[in-house]
């Protein structure tokens, strides 16, 4: 019995030591593991906890008119912080805030909640503090434990003009922008990330990089000092652009647009170089720095003018009478048409059912399609455009730019609708359109649908031949190729010499936009477009030339009237001041 006892116990005793050696074996393994293998691995996540990174903001670049005057700067705002875990009491020290600096505490509490980054690390509160606020804020700091201040770069706008659909804004990246960025890592919250306009479209220039220090913390989180060892490394400020914008063009075309909706559009035909460009109604530039609260987006919101759509790239207009240019091109294109026949109007055209009126009721008696132009006749064109087909015409549309994007370096831009027989047929059925929706398109009306920035771009080929550079708002060495039209210099002329007569002739309907300066020759046509929702829209398009300089324009009224008595005269007040203005110059 005792020896067998002694056997069991010297059993266990083996089993025992084995597994302790077991144990041994793997402590070591894994204390090999951790110091050697994963040293580095390890070590970084200690330091993580030891060592608190801090980020500066760096400013954002400045954005130049052509001539490297400031059209948007930096200036330096106060911004209100907490650090969480320092914060005792928060809704009393939300209320003594709220009393200070005037903004509602649950909109500092909102702001608390939405910053929120971690324990330890600053929370945003409010932003865009003056300077008084700050001094009695620093008189009530006794009573602000944990509430602190900081100086971060905002956006300035110290020009004279507003160019705010141009330029566009900044906003703050909050937690929901934030996590649909696609690089998150660029952005912290409470960054300035550019929205819309410029801004936005330029956002890999005009961000600067963070400037970094670190801490060292102690075991509460609470920072000790700066930590050894590590280099800070200061905000870089972000790249400058220079836009094409002229400051005293922008500032004469945002004088004249005052108080009226649509768009104006003065550039280089050649280069595509915008010199001034409003969308009207605009809104204030620093409509987005500051204090915005959620009233005050609704508010903007609920205007019926809609001021924030930029109406140069995102409106949807029918071109009325300025493509009737187009037309022309299929035409003179087409064997069979006789530009010197006369073909009489009537004042309307009998298509099957259907009666189609001229805007000139009485009619225009007989035109060739030198008269048809500069009287903008409608029968004119009725009566010749069963030589061509509804897709021929939809693709000249195109080969001018229509029913596409014009690629303007500003995002957000609407590409329009050049109706085909397809789209047509998918939108009215097969039975549901006729041939007669020909008529319509070929004067600009129906479904045809354009943005001003793309009748921009046509006018520019219309004035250069087809050789126009592509529309765009910042000066850059390389400029996308432009599409045009494949024609013979005789019919870029012909077209040219009737826009010429629009202008010059006692019957032309653009006699208003001729500013009569020595020296200038202006080219032009007028468009009167049916709005199904109100007034008839107003347009002129043309350019002038002068000495060696090309200047063209597009002028687009809302819901005001005929282009001739309308348009046609703003664009002559435009090509007067640009002759005094002998400063202006183009980059070729």
């Amino acid at each position: 019995m005792l020896k067998a006892e002694n056997i069991v116990s010297y059993k266990q005793y083996i089993v025992s030591i084995s597994i302790i050696w077991i144990l041994v074996i793997i402590l070591l393994g894994r204390f090999f593991q951790i110091q050697i293998l994963s040293y580095d691995r390890y070590s970084k996540k200690a330091n993580t906890n030891r060592i608190r990174k801090i980020t500066s903001t760096a400013p954002r670049g400045l954005i130049l008119d052509r001539n490297g005057q400031i059209l948007v700067d930096n200036s330096p705002s106060y911004v209100l912080t907490a650090i969480p875990g320092e914060l005792k009491n928060k809704g009393q020290k939300f209320d003594i805030i709220s009393s200070i600096i005037g903004l509602d505490s649950l909109e500092v509490s909102k702001n608390y909640k939405k910053y929120y980054r971690g324990k330890f690390l600053p929370t945003r509160l409010a932003k865009d503090l003056t300077f008084s606020q700050v001094s009695k804020l620093e008189e009530n700091k006794i009573n602000l434990g944990g509430v602190y201040y900081e100086q971060i770069p905002d956006r300035y706008f110290p020009s004279k003009v507003k160019a705010s659909h141009i330029l566009g804004y900044v906003k703050e990246v909050d937690r929901p922008i934030r996590k649909n960025l696609g690089n998150k890592q660029r952005y912290e919250l409470g960054d300035m990330i550019g929205w819309i306009g410029l801004e936005k479209q330029y956002e890999y220039y005009l961000k600067g990089i963070r400037g970094t220090s670190f801490y060292e913390v102690d075991a509460f989180g609470r920072e000790v000092g700066l930590a050894k060892g590590l280099d800070s490394q200061n905000p870089e400020p972000g790249n400058n652009i220079v836009t094409t914008i002229d400051i005293d063009i922008q500032y004469i075309l945002e004088e004249i647009m005052m108080g009226k909706k649509g768009v104006i559009i003065v550039g280089n035909p050649s280069t595509g170089e915008i010199i001034g460009a409003v969308s009207a109604p605009d809104f204030e530039p620093d409509l987005f720095t500051g204090l915005m609260l959620e009233k005050d987006w609704e508010k903007v919101l609920r205007d019926p003018d809609k001021p924030l759509i930029n109406r140069m790239i995102q409106g949807l207009y029918p071109p009325g009478s300025i493509v009737k240019m187009v037309t022309a091109t299929n035409l003179l294109l087409n064997p069979e048409f006789d530009p010197n026949k006369y073909q009489r109007c009537d004042g309307h055209y009998q298509f099957g059912d259907r009666l189609f009126g001229c805007w000139q009721s009485q009619g225009h008696g007989d035109m060739t399609l030198n008269t048809a132009i500069l009287n903008s006749c409608d029968v004119y064109f009725y009566k010749n455009v069963h030589l061509i087909n509804l897709n021929e015409l939809s693709s000249t549309f195109r080969s001018y730019g229509f029913g596409q994007a014009t690629l303007l370096d500003i995002p957000g831009e609407s590409v329009g609708i050049v109706p085909t027989s397809e789209y047509m047929t998918k939108r009215y059925g097969r039975y549901g359109w006729s041939k007669g929706a020909i008529l319509n398109i070929c004067i600009g009306q129906g479904e045809l649908l354009v943005t001003p920035i793309q009748v921009f771009n046509y006018i520019n080929l219309l004035a250069t031949n087809g050789n126009a550079g592509t529309p765009h708002f910042v000066m850059v060495d390389k400029i996308p190729k432009n599409i045009a039209p494949k024609l013979d210099s005789k019919f870029w002329n012909r077209i040219k010499s009737d826009m010429k007569d629009v202008i010059n002739h006692e019957n032309g309907t653009g006699r208003s936009a001729n500013p009569n300066v020595d020296g200038m020759i202006v080219f032009g046509k007028t468009g009167t477009a049916e709005n199904p929702h109100g007034e008839n829209h107003a347009w002129f398009i043309g350019w002038a030339e002068l000495d060696d300089s090309k200047y063209s324009i597009v002028v687009l009224l809302e819901n005001s009237g005929s282009g001739g008595t309308v348009a046609a005269p703003v664009a002559r007040k435009v090509f007067a001041q640009i002759s005094k203005n002998t400063q202006l110059s183009f980059y070729e």
